[in-house]
């Protein structure tokens, strides 16, 4: 156990946006309540707001079509990544593409050389702009993940990102809920997205 993590009282979110010491990161996300979900992006500790009933629908209509069109992956959902190599950033994607048996025998994070995709649905809260549209993206490309998708429900939009190169995805490709989205290689999965407007809010 890391130095005074035992002793330490319950943080509030002032202080966990002050948290920039990572040794003691992973014990304190294990040590958080169930109803918190923690990351560690950019450098700093922050809440993933725990999903609501439309974040987990949209979730299961990927889902449902990831195994349609490409059984031989798995969408496995709340998975824990290593990111941002230079920050040793963690980061807990809505879902992750991978082929099947990809993270047996893995804890609790792993890291990216099996993710074909990552996967974020945006909840409201007061930083969905920052964390959702800009950091997570970010770190998903430091980490080299070819694909990123975005589900947008504030916007009512599908964003693809492609392209990882330095920390940045140089291509994306936004699209309004109902289009067709083609999710290009090594995903190859087409998405007729009219379903998805029925968990816009």
């Amino acid at each position: 156990m890391t130095r005074g993590t035992a002793d330490r009282p319950l943080m509030s979110v002032e202080e966990f946006e002050e948290f920039e010491e990572f040794e003691e990161f992973e014990e304190l996300e294990r040590h958080a309540p169930e109803t918190v979900r923690l990351e560690f992006i950019h450098g700093k500790v922050v809440v993933k707001p725990v999903p609501d009933g439309n974040h987990s629908e949209i979730y299961m209509w990927l889902l449902e079509r990831c195994m349609q069109l490409r059984p031989d992956l798995r969408l496995y959902p709340g998975r824990g990544l290593k990111t941002e190599t230079y920050r040793k950033g963690r980061a807990r994607a809505d879902g992750v593409l991978a082929p099947t048996g990809s993270f047996k025998g893995h804890g609790e994070w792993s890291d990216t050389s099996a993710v074909l995709m990552a996967v974020e649905v945006t909840s409201f809260d007061s930083d969905t702009n920052r964390r959702g549209r800009v950091q997570k993206p970010d770190g998903y490309a430091a980490a080299g993940i070819p694909v990123h998708l975005l589900v947008d429900r504030d916007d009512g939009s599908v964003t693809v990102f492609t392209d990882p190169e330095q920390g940045r995805y140089r291509k994306l490709e936004n699209y309004r809920f109902g289009a067709v989205v083609q999710l290009p290689a090594p995903v190859d999965i087409t998405l007729e997205t009219e379903a998805l407007k029925e968990f816009a809010d």
